[in-house]
């Protein structure tokens, strides 16, 4: 099937930090949140129906959990959401005491613990760090000296690891021990081009090949980790990707997230759907992203 190259509009919103798109695969529905709107999304693509919950800080992350609950990263720590209520429990309160940054993106591993990482307000060098939650809410620090923590997944054998912090312009690999969430022998697999923008969210498809929404670059790109090349490029158009999932029914649906800040006036003239979502049927399935595998118990304690 040939790769089509040019995303079109899914749903009109005009998002000011439209972020961390996640399928959910029992739902059938996009979940996303608007980083800067203070807001989780739910979009359900056969209804065209958008449902918002306001959250009480900036929000990074959300990975469902079930059919009603997901974690989520807010600026102050990580909480359990439930999207019925719309109640928050605190799971782990990790940087609650570095109030100079924020949580961003994050994504389970293949056991389902939640990778997420921060970044500072002030977007200052290596100000930030890379944690791992685990089911009792028990947070590890991966790796420090982080600037903007964004795009991370897992191979289909769960043995390497890929994470993205932006500036850097670096796509970088770990081997990975899915028994022990350990992560070693770091490298660089893909040095991505100031001509291409910069790289953000990211998702991987069932030929574990990367596609990476790409900041200031009005694309996503998949990349190939194993040579560092460019394989296909989808024009969004908004100037700002920030993050991309397979999803439908078939898994076969690139969605895609955008922003609507950080333009010149010539830029807001040229992207008018800037912040919306877009979809492309780029001709490769991807694969089910985890959920946070929370216990029960936990769950029940935090809830009560």
């Amino acid at each position: 099937m040939a790769l089509k190259t040019q995303a079109t509009l899914e749903y009109k919103i005009k998002s000011q930090l439209g972020e961390g798109a996640f399928w959910n695969h029992e739902t059938k529905e996009l979940y996303w949140v608007d980083i800067d709107g203070k807001a989780l999304h739910i979009y359900n693509p056969k209804t065209k129906i958008d449902r918002s919950i306001e959250t009480p800080s900036k929000i990074g992350t959300v990975v469902p959990i079930d059919m009603q609950r997901a974690v989520v990263a807010l600026e102050d720590g990580i909480y359990i959401l439930n999207t019925d209520t719309k109640s928050y429990t605190l799971l782990s309160d990790v940087e609650s005491n570095i109030p100079t940054n924020r949580f961003n993106d994050g994504k389970c591993d293949p056991s389902g613990r939640l990778w997420v990482g921060s970044m500072g307000l002030e977007q200052r060098p290596h100000d930030a760090n890379l944690y791992m939650v685990d089911q009792q809410g028990k947070a590890q620090l991966k790796k420090d000296s982080v600037t903007i923590s964004n795009g991370i997944v897992w191979s289909k054998d769960k043995q390497t690891m890929y994470y993205i912090d932006t500036p850097t312009a670096e796509i970088k690999a770990y081997d990975y021990n899915d028994q022990t969430a350990e992560i070693s022998n770091e490298r660089v697999v893909v040095k991505v081009p100031d001509s291409l923008g910069f790289p953000d969210g990211m998702t991987i498809d069932e030929e574990d090949k990367l596609w990476v929404g790409m900041w200031n670059g009005n694309a996503v790109i998949r990349f190939d980790p194993l040579t560092g090349k460019v394989l296909s490029k989808i024009q969004v158009p908004a100037h700002n990707v920030t993050s991309c999932a397979f999803g439908g029914e078939n898994l076969d649906t690139l969605f895609i997230t955008t922003s609507s800040q950080d333009m010149t006036t010539d830029e807001y003239g040229t992207y008018p759907l800037a912040g919306s979502i877009f979809m492309a049927v780029p001709g490769v399935k991807g694969v089910k992203s985890p959920f946070f595998k929370a216990e029960e118990d936990i769950i029940t304690a935090v809830e009560n």
